[in-house]
């Protein structure tokens, strides 16, 4: 089983990790601390927000209208 989520560290410097009930019965669980890039969160939310906009899904949809007779050429 895997678990993962991004928690914010407290002022003094500890972190509390509540469990998911799945790992009730468990004896041990590997915990791998890792920083996280705080742009990337941001950059996340960016892609998030693209997958609606119009432009960005018209340039999408030439590109792929460009490439389409390539593809074909494969088959």
């Amino acid at each position: 089983m895997t678990f993962e989520k991004t928690y914010d560290v407290q002022n003094n410097n500890q972190l509390v990790i509540k469990l998911p009930t799945r790992f009730r019965f468990k004896k041990k669980v590997r915990v791998i601390i890792e920083d996280v890039d705080e742009d990337r969160d941001e950059k996340i939310s960016l892609l998030k927000k693209a997958a609606t906009d119009p432009m960005f899904l018209s340039d999408i949809a030439e590109i792929d209208s460009d490439f389409g007779y390539a593809d074909n050429e494969l088959k």
